[in-house]
């Protein structure tokens, strides 16, 4: 039987994210499992998205006996669209989704966007909350494009492999460039400087 100090738990009911953070940790060493916990978070409108995170985080406090974190992340069009859905992303895919957005933009090759990730952790040996950023910077499809990934992924092309949508990247492919493999790299390194 695991020790509980053995165990990070993923507070998600997103398996399309547990599984590409489950990715992640299945090629990093450390001293932990990790496992997926469904608690029910309370999420605010929020400016940002570590507020977000924050909140999400406090808000299931006391609910878990070990560590944990929550993963907090938005897609932003910086233009046109002043960095609308942002905080909002989770909402408005759920309402108007990807074909949404792209009724909202006129000229696609002017347009900039970026994803931003932050996973909140309660560290339970130090008694802690901390915070891991991850951004990753492209331009917005004109059309849906690729099977994999979720959310945004279909109409976001990334600087660093612009004739490909995160859609159309493979989850490992993905995740060397992500927001999300970006804060993942940055709570790893912790997480190997404090083994319990």
């Amino acid at each position: 039987m695991e020790k509980e100090e053995t165990i990070i738990y993923f507070v998600t009911e997103n398996i399309h994210k547990f599984n590409e953070i489950s990715d992640l940790f299945s090629k990093t060493k450390t001293n932990y499992n990790l496992k997926r916990k469904e608690v029910e978070t309370v999420e605010i409108q929020a400016t940002n998205l570590k507020e977000v995170a924050s909140f999400k985080l406090n808000s299931v406090k006391g609910q878990i006996s070990g560590s944990y974190f929550i993963e907090d992340a938005g897609f932003f069009v910086d233009t046109p669209l002043n960095g609308f859905p942002g905080v909002y992303s989770s909402y408005v895919m759920k309402t108007i989704g990807n074909k949404g957005i792209l009724k909202l933009i006129d000229n696609f090759d002017e347009t900039q966007a970026h994803f931003t990730s932050v996973i909140a952790l309660y560290f339970k040996p130090l008694d802690v909350s901390l915070f891991f950023e991850g951004k990753i910077y492209g331009k917005v499809s004109k059309t849906l494009r690729g099977s994999g990934g979720f959310g945004f992924d279909p109409i976001f092309l990334p600087d660093i492999i612009p004739n490909k949508t995160f859609a159309e990247l493979t989850t490992e492919e993905k995740n060397k460039i992500s927001h999300r493999g970006k804060a993942w790299s940055n709570f790893i390194k912790f997480i190997k400087e404090n083994k319990y």
